[in-house]
């Protein structure tokens, strides 16, 4: 069984990924789910977190999170 990532399974990964920065960011701004669920869609860290070649599904919540703020 290969368990490789590759931009065919990657999906996978992303929802998990949301759930835990949809915490921090209600934690550290406030407001809603779906708020948080908008600014992580349409950042520049999930258009990174999309593509595979840019390895950053390796981010852990809080990496993914400082690369969001600008960190």
């Amino acid at each position: 069984m290969d368990r490789k990532i590759t931009s065919e399974n990657l999906y996978l990964l992303l929802p998990g990924k949301a759930s835990s920065f949809v915490r921090i960011y209600i934690n550290k701004r406030g407001g809603s789910v779906l708020d948080a669920l908008r600014a992580y869609y349409h950042s520049d860290t999930y258009k990174k977190l999309e593509k595979e070649e840019t390895k950053y599904w390796h981010y852990g919540p809080v990496a993914l999170y400082e690369d969001f703020e600008g960190k």
